[in-house]
């Protein structure tokens, strides 16, 4: 079987292994790119008492504060992923290892806003093969994207290369005639 039947071959199979992944990832690409605009994906940051840098609260009191909701996903540091500062809106966001869920606290009040859900950040899970798992996010999704380089080269040359025997044909039928 010639070179290019071969390259035809394995281009269409990994293309439909490949797709339905990037079906995957496009789509929640797309979610995560818009995720600042819709609450339900991902919560709107308050806005914090303004005021200067020495007014800020210790992060000992953050904790103190989220502890004191008494919420199941906030029981103690571990239960903690990450807390983001917003400088500029004065405003740590706690972010719950359990069930994807966010507190968001006045940096300078100690004034809590929440508990409300974070699906982006599931949607980020997904997105990056990490909610299926060690294996897919490590190995499976790196693969994908050698597939899809794969698929860009391969398919440039099955474009190109009928073109190149026009070329070459017409090129030897015209020097051919000249003879």
């Amino acid at each position: 079987m010639p070179w290019f039947r071969w390259l035809w071959l394995l281009h269409r199979w990994i293309g439909v292994t490949a797709g339905l992944v990037l079906l995957l990832t496009a789509a929640t690409g797309f979610l995560l790119l818009v995720k600042k605009d819709y609450a339900w994906l991902q919560p709107p940051t308050v806005a914090g008492v303004p005021g200067p840098a020495a007014a800020l609260r210790p992060l000992s009191e953050v904790y103190a504060a989220v502890f004191a909701l008494g919420l199941p996903e906030f029981r103690s540091e571990e239960d903690i992923a990450r807390i983001d500062f917003r400088p500029a809106k004065r405003v740590h966001k706690v972010i719950s290892v359990h069930g994807h869920t966010e507190v968001q606290v006045c940096a300078t009040t100690l004034r809590t806003s929440g508990p409300n859900p974070r699906r982006s950040d599931w949607l980020e899970q997904v997105h990056d093969g990490s909610f299926f798992g060690e294996v897919v996010h490590v190995w499976l999704m790196p693969a994908i994207a050698l597939s899809l380089l794969y698929l860009g080269v391969s398919g440039y040359v099955m474009w190109l290369w009928p073109k190149v025997l026009r070329r070459r044909k017409r090129s030897l039928a015209l020097t051919a005639g000249r003879i």
